[in-house]
């Protein structure tokens, strides 16, 4: 069972039909939506700041979650897919975007809608990742431009296969 823990009086908050993985944890003030999941070893510790994680969003094995104390707080919009061992720290996530493997979000940067992180990339602290743009890189630069809606719709199209991931293990 995951490990569900309150911290200074915060207790999270978990929507229907989210997968918790057995070793997931999450801490303090916490907030999931509904139909999203929470896979092995991701930690969303919401002791110092806010951490809001919309609907069927995925959170990847491996995942941190973080901010500073009463500096920066996670927002996390709906159909989003953060990947396995990505660490974001205070960022904003827009609706349907990507954040590849490995890729490391740090304080105060926003990830637009529809937008993609590559794998292995850093977002610096207050980087501003325009809606349907890809960026890649250490630090992560501007790659190029891509049709929002079909970044959109690839996007939806990993948030519902992870839905589908997870009744695989509600059903075990």
């Amino acid at each position: 069972m995951a490990l569900i823990k309150p911290v200074r009086g915060f207790t999270p908050v978990i929507g229907e039909n989210t997968y918790l993985a057995d070793n997931a944890t999450i801490i303090g003030h916490v907030a999931i939506g509904t139909n999203s999941s929470i896979w092995f070893n991701a930690v969303i510790r919401g002791d110092v700041n806010f951490i809001r994680i919309g609907n069927n969003v995925n959170i990847q094995d491996g995942a941190v979650l973080h901010a500073l104390y009463e500096k920066s707080i996670i927002d996390i919009e709906d159909n989003v897919s953060i990947g396995h061992n990505v660490t974001i720290h205070g960022a904003k996530i827009c609706a349907g975007a990507l954040i590849g493997m490995g890729s490391v979000l740090l304080d105060n940067c926003v990830i637009g809608e529809g937008a993609i992180v590559a794998a292995g990339s850093v977002v610096l602290s207050n980087t501003v990742v325009k809606a349907g743009c890809v960026y890649a890189g250490v630090p992560a630069k501007f790659v190029k431009r891509v049709d929002v809606r079909q970044s959109k719709e690839l996007n939806q199209k990993i948030a519902n296969n992870y839905k589908m991931y997870a009744a695989w293990y509600q059903k075990v």
